[in-house]
């Protein structure tokens, strides 16, 4: 069975088509508005208009299932009123036109307990499974082993994004994909009790796709600007991916390199980054400016020593001259 995996341009939406054809999700967290407005921040509910973008999507792909990659609902450990009217309204919408599979993500506790009656929905554990090949998890826990010998692994949790800062100050921030490799060595370490030796039918080196968070409220992680401890879920701190070597595009398609690479970039350092270096740099200038200093007092009382020993006198001997007078 051949697996193609791509996104679907200018949309932070995931195409994996095999034996059937899924249109992959994640991070929607409905019900944001109404933690934004316990903090101060008050915006009208946005079910609708992301209802209508996500059903615009479903016609132009005609896909046999959606998947939810986690974090369907926002309020976590409650569940608001808010999720509690729009969660089955949404999945019951889904399920109207595909199989609807979720992943629980850290947000989603308690969803079970919101999925409509009569609708074809699943929900899997949230160390995630395989479906026509390819396996599915969050990303805020580990994944199962099993999901090692899949050919590819579709992950989110961190809403990646990449932020661009010119001279100035002013900021731009992007959602992007992530496309890496696993790193074997730090899986066979926590999967201790499994064979994941090369060529073993328990590893397959999967591609891995981050996909970036469907709600563009809920921000994300700038990775140029971040390190292992600031990505979140333990297959991205532990480094089990390899980040650093990872593939970065943006929602059009554009490639932008890879990320070791951007992260050089003056645009992407983050301010933290850029104030050490300016201050390294200022630092190193003085030293130099010190050196230079010493460097030309130095040859100064060189060139005078040589001038006086030239007219037969020294400093000292003047002294002792005028001692004798």
């Amino acid at each position: 069975m051949t697996i193609t995996v791509e996104p679907v341009i200018n949309e932070p939406a995931l195409l994996v088509s095999g034996d059937t054809k899924a249109l992959v999700l994640a991070d929607i967290h409905l019900g944001i508005e109404w933690g934004l407005y316990r903090c101060g921040f008050s915006i009208p509910s946005q079910i609708e208009q992301r209802l209508e973008r996500i059903m615009k999507l479903v016609e132009q792909e005609d896909p046999d299932r959606i998947v939810l990659l986690g974090d369907v609902k926002h309020n976590v450990p409650q569940v608001s009123w808010q999720e509690r009217d729009e969660i089955p309204y949404f999945i019951g919408s889904l399920a109207e036109k595909a199989t609807v599979d979720i992943f629980p993500g850290n947000h989603d506790g308690g969803i079970e307990f919101l999925l409509p009656t009569d609708s074809d929905v699943n929900v899997y554990s949230a160390r995630g499974d395989i479906i026509d090949g390819v396996g599915y998890f969050h990303g805020h826990t580990w994944p199962s082993v099993e999901l090692l010998s899949a050919e590819h692994l579709i992950v989110a949790h961190n809403h990646p994004t990449v932020r661009f800062t010119d001279a100035m100050g002013y900021s731009v921030v992007e959602q992007v994909w992530i496309r890496a490799r696993l790193e074997r060595e730090v899986l066979a370490a926590h999967f201790k009790s499994a064979d994941l030796s090369p060529g073993s039918e328990a590893w397959s080196n999967p591609d891995v796709v981050v996909v970036p968070a469907f709600n563009e409220l809920c921000g994300g992680v700038a990775f140029n600007e971040s390190v292992r401890d600031d990505l979140l879920g333990p297959i991205f701190s532990s480094g089990a991916l390899d980040i650093d070597n990872s593939d970065i595009y943006l929602l059009d398609g554009t490639y932008l390199g890879i990320l070791k690479n951007i992260r050089k970039l003056e645009e992407t350092q983050s301010d933290r980054s850029r104030n050490w270096k300016s201050s390294k740099n200022r630092i190193n200038k003085r030293k130099k400016d010190s050196r230079s200093s010493k460097s030309k007092e130095s040859s100064l009382k060189k060139n005078t020593a040589k001038g006086n020993s030239k007219n037969g006198t020294t400093t000292k001997g003047t002294a002792t001259k005028e001692a004798e007078k």
